[in-house]
């Protein structure tokens, strides 16, 4: 049972998890929902990437003494919009300015994510204390954000480059991240658990992901 954060890259590993002969579920509820499910011993992983403000550094934060951290990939979230939009024309050349429209023009339409989720904290951010038309519209996923902005039901929202690629819409960077898994101790030697991180070394699973536009390799287990 996996509850946490939506990615392309864990819906391919929770598919070859199935391939392999496992029972695999997820429950979208974002990154804050997935720790204290994890917490809570309602799980076996919890899918997060939630930044510590303080530190700068991604999901270390989280870890308690009945948690362990392991490190998954790196995903690129940033803007996502409609390629002949003429409101984003300008993003690579002053993206501030076209965010600052975005926010204040009440014909343009965000759609939002779902309240505990890494990205919306990203969203918080650069929002500030604002609320644009569209920001009670709330996607759980990213391909739903990517959907409502191709179906013409948002202008634009924030998502991984993956799911902007799949359906040929417009892409700006803001941040790298880093998208990890939070297992409870206690869960540590069942199977199932040793299976899916076993996935995570194979060269052939690095590979698609790579494919996904998700970069794995270099990341290091934190000590816990």
């Amino acid at each position: 049972m996996i509850i946490g954060s939506h990615c392309t890259g864990l819906d391919f590993l929770i598919g070859e998890m199935k391939k392999r002969g496992y029972s695999c579920q997820f429950l979208a509820v974002g990154s804050m929902g997935g720790v204290l499910a994890a917490k809570r011993g309602e799980c076996d992983l919890a899918s997060t990437h939630l930044l510590d403000p303080k530190s700068g550094i991604y999901n270390a934060h989280l870890i308690t003494k009945t948690l362990h951290l392991v490190k998954g990939y790196r995903r690129n979230q940033g803007i996502l919009f409609r390629k002949e939009d003429p409101n984003f024309a300008e993003c690579k050349n002053d993206f501030d300015k076209v965010i600052k429209k975005s926010i204040s023009n009440s014909e343009i339409r965000m759609i939002n994510r779902n309240r505990g989720s890494g990205t919306r904290v990203l969203l918080d951010r650069l929002l500030k204390n604002n609320r644009p038309t569209g920001f009670y519209q709330e996607a759980k996923s990213h391909n739903s954000v990517a959907a409502a902005i191709s179906q013409k039901r948002a202008d634009w929202g924030i998502a991984i480059r993956s799911v902007a690629e799949d359906l040929s819409l417009g892409f700006h960077p803001i941040q790298n991240e880093e998208y990890d898994f939070i297992i409870p101790k206690e869960r540590m030697e069942r199977i199932e658990v040793i299976e899916f991180l076993n996935l995570l070394k194979e060269t052939k699973i690095h590979n698609h992901l790579n494919s996904l536009g998700l970069e794995v390799g270099q990341h290091k287990n934190i000590p816990n």
